[in-house]
């Protein structure tokens, strides 16, 4: 769990980083949920879009990330969802 502290700083770096995937209107697969943990892996902090086609709202296409991937949710601002999970191999990010 992030302090608010933590997530202010790790918005901070996140309106840097390009939007490296989108959710559309397949929703949350397993290959996207393997994506995106993959990605998290090499990065520790993404950012995505959710489509308009989607079924999902933001926040609720967040949640079901961030539960999925054991990451957490660092914010969601309109359609873009910003996720943070510590990298076991590939430390970028300290707190």
């Amino acid at each position: 769990m992030l302090t608010s502290k933590q997530r202010a700083y790790l918005r901070s770096l996140a309106t840097n980083e390009p939007t490296i995937m989108q959710i559309g209107k397949g929703g949350m697969s397993e290959n996207l949920i393997k994506t995106v943990s993959d990605a998290l892996e090499a990065r520790e902090l993404i950012k995505l879009s959710v489509l308009e086609n989607c079924d999902w709202s933001a926040k609720e296409a967040a949640a079901e990330l961030a539960e999925a991937t054991f990451a957490d949710v660092v914010g969601v601002i309109g359609r873009k969802i910003v996720l943070y999970r510590e990298s076991s191999t590939k430390k970028r990010i300290e707190l």
